[in-house]
C-alpha cells in the first residue's frame, strides 16, 4: 500500500504530472551561477573609469564624426529623442575623482541588470503563456 502524502506537499511537488521540485533544483543551480556571474560583473564595472578613450558603441554624434568622418542621418534625427537618466554613468553633482564617480557606475550597473532582468522575465512569461 502506497503511503499517502499530505495534500500541500503533493501540490508543491507535482504540477500537471511534473516533479516541480526536481526541475526547480536544476534551475536553482543555474540561477545561482547566473547571479554570481552578474555580481562579479557589477563589482568589476568601475574598471571602465581607468580605461582611456570611450566605450565601444557609446559614441555620440560628435565622437562618431571625429572617428569616422560622418554621422548617419538617422542617428542625427534620433539624437535628441533620448537622454540617459544617469548621463555618463554619474550621479548628479561634481564628481571629478574616480572614488566619487564609482557610486554612479554601480547604480547604473544595478539599474541596468534589473531592467534587462525584468524585460527578460516578461518575455519569458509571454513565451510560456503562448506555449500553454
Amino acid at each position: 500500500m502506497q503511503k499517502k502524502r499530505p495534500a500541500l506537499e503533493w501540490q508543491q511537488r507535482e504540477v500537471m504530472g511534473m516533479d516541480v521540485m526536481n526541475a526547480f533544483n536544476k534551475l536553482d543551480k543555474t540561477f545561482k551561477v547566473l547571479v554570481i556571474a552578474l555580481i562579479v560583473l557589477v563589482v568589476l564595472v568601475p574598471i571602465g573609469l581607468i580605461a582611456s578613450g570611450t566605450a565601444f558603441g557609446e559614441w555620440g554624434p560628435d565622437e562618431l564624426q571625429q572617428a569616422v568622418g560622418y554621422v548617419p542621418t538617422g542617428l542625427q534625427h534620433l539624437t535628441g529623442i533620448w537622454s540617459a537618466p544617469l548621463d555618463g554613468y554619474d550621479l548628479p553633482g561634481d564628481h571629478s575623482t574616480i572614488p566619487t564617480q564609482t557610486p554612479g557606475y554601480y547604480v547604473s550597473a544595478i539599474v541596468g541588470v534589473l531592467v534587462v532582468g525584468l524585460i527578460a522575465y516578461g518575455i519569458g512569461k509571454v513565451i510560456i503563456k503562448r506555449n500553454d
